[in-house]
């Protein structure tokens, strides 16, 4: 495997455990959330990293457009989060286009990383499912 699929991989197993970790303080102590979301909006570097080797060694456009989008979803994430400071949450016609790229970057990290290695394709989709577990844990 290359370093930009381990880089690729290592970055979306992060996400998704920090992601959780956002999940579970949210109901714990507010201040750990906003310094959480830190480590997640930094991850805008290593997959754009993965993104440019895909493009340098012409990946499959489905691969490069999965990784794309998972950078937008980042940006969007630093741009309403960070910048400006929207309560985006609490506005329905807000929060649900929020949600929809939220989940589309999601799928894209699962199948981005089965087709870079089936076995850490599971591995990530695992964490997946503990990160949807966390989600409901925080609205009990």
């Amino acid at each position: 495997m290359t370093t930009r699929g381990r880089v690729f991989l290592a970055s979306s197993l992060l996400f998704n455990i920090f992601v959780s970790a956002v999940y579970v303080f949210s109901k714990l102590d507010m201040t750990l959330v906003r310094a959480i979301g830190v480590p997640i909006i930094l991850l805008i570097i290593p997959f754009t990293y993965t993104l440019n080797g895909f493009l340098r060694h012409r990946e499959e456009t489905r691969i490069i457009a999965s990784n794309a989008l998972i950078i937008s979803y980042l940006l969007l994430e630093l741009l309403l989060d960070y910048v400006l400071l929207i309560p985006f949450r609490e506005n329905l016609a807000m929060h649900i286009p929020y949600i929809l790229v939220f989940y589309a970057a999601e799928f894209s990290i699962i199948g981005v990383s089965f087709r870079l290695n089936r076995r850490m394709g599971f591995v990530i989709l695992a964490t997946f499912f503990v990160l949807l577990g966390c989600l409901v844990f925080s609205y009990l």
